[in-house]
This record gives structure tokens, C-alpha cells and sequence, in this order.
């Protein structure tokens, strides 16, 4: 990141939630950018205060729903529909139209720099429902169909031109409603068989060093 800004020039750090991949250097990061002011929630404090000590008097608390205006543009905080976490807040930039949807849309890849237009179709709807239902949010299955639709209606009525998310190629232009109607039908379908023990003995045995 430093490489495109220099680290006296960060005002904003946005944390979305308080997983660990999302996490992992707050302390480093807020270090070396000191005039950055920490975008967190109480509930993120609550549940990261054991790894993090937070710098209270450097925190933005921004809530789903709310925005956030950084002086040039106001952002706005709304939680996508599929998360893991209570803490998590997606955001939209509406200058630009890109919605930070964290790990709404996640999806096994091929490699990390791989489009969106080069994965299979078949391959990107199963993936984004294993994602959805295997490792991040397992609970959709229990949700009400159309309840559950209203939500999804909330963040694609936004004016989003580009998905940029983790675990996911950015979305653009006919994928973005693609990608909202793979996430629409999660409540119906029915979750996946995840790896177990078996997958893991054959796992073990097939990166097992031969003996010597």
C-alpha cells in the first residue's frame, strides 16, 4: 500500500469486521499512519479487545447504515447480505460506485489475478454458494425466502458499478445482477457436504513424505 500512498497521507483505515485475515496488522498499520483515524463499531471493540488494543481516541464508530464523511465525498456503511460476523459493514463509495462487499460474493479461484469473465459460469454459482453456505454463513439456510430478498434488494438498489470484495475477482458491469441472483436463491438450496475427517486422512496421506 505504501508503494501508492505515503503512510503520513492515510486519514482512513476501514476496518469491516473483526476477522483475522481482515485483521491481522491493525497495531503495525496504525503506527505508521499517524494521522489515520481507526473506522470500527463498539461490537468490533468488544470482540477484538483481547488481540487489539484499540486507540479510542483515533476510533470512528461507524454502524451499519450509517455514513461517514471524509471530506471529500461521504461514504456510506451498509452490511452486505452474506456475512459472518455482527460486526461486519460493507461500504459504498457513491463518486465512484464501488461497494466494498467483504466476503459477500467469495468463490474459489483458479489463481488470485483470475477475471470474473474467465471462470466457468457453473464453477462461479457453485463456488459462491459453497462459500456462502460452507464457510461463511451457514444460517442462510434457516432464513425466510423473501425476507431475506428485501435485504438483498437494500444493497443492489445501490448504485454499484464495480464489487470489489475478498476472496472474490472484482465484479463488474453483467455479473454484478449474477452475482446478486446467486445470492438471492442461497436460502433454498441446500448447503453443501463440506470436507471431513476422511478428507483429511486422504489429505495427509497424499502429501505424506515416503519413508526412507
Amino acid at each position: 500500500m505504501f508503494s501508492l500512498v505515503e503512510p503520513a497521507d492515510v486519514r482512513w483505515i476501514f476496518l469491516s469486521h473483526d476477522d483475522v485475515d481482515h485483521t491481522g496488522n491493525p497495531e503495525e498499520t496504525i503506527s505508521a499512519c499517524p494521522n489515520a483515524r481507526l473506522v470500527c463499531n463498539w461490537a468490533m471493540v468488544e470482540r477484538h479487545t483481547n488481540c487489539f488494543e484499540f486507540p479510542h481516541a483515533r476510533c470512528r464508530w461507524v454502524m451499519d447504515g450509517e455514513s461517514l464523511d471524509i471530506g471529500d465525498r461521504v461514504l456510506h456503511a451498509l452490511r452486505p447480505p452474506v456475512y459472518d460476523s455482527p460486526t461486519t459493514r460493507g461500504l459504498l463509495d457513491p463518486t465512484t460506485g464501488v461497494y466494498w462487499s467483504v466476503d459477500s460474493f467469495a468463490t474459489p479461484l483458479p489463481h488470485p489475478e483470475a477475471p470474473i469473465a474467465d471462470l466457468d459460469a457453473e464453477f462461479w454459482g457453485f463456488g459462491l454458494m459453497l462459500f456462502s453456505l460452507g464457510a461463511v454463513s451457514p444460517w442462510l439456510s434457516l432464513v425466510d425466502e423473501t425476507k431475506f430478498g428485501r435485504y438483498v434488494d437494500r444493497v443492489q438498489n445501490l448504485d454499484i458499478t464495480t464489487i470489489a470484495g475478498c476472496h472474490t475477482p472484482v465484479v463488474e458491469g453483467p455479473f454484478i445482477e449474477q452475482a446478486f441472483a446467486h445470492t438471492r436463491r442461497l436460502p433454498s438450496v441446500d448447503p453443501p457436504k463440506l470436507p471431513d475427517q476422511s478428507v483429511l486422512d486422504q489429505v495427509i496421506a497424499a502429501t505424506a513424505q515416503p519413508a526412507t
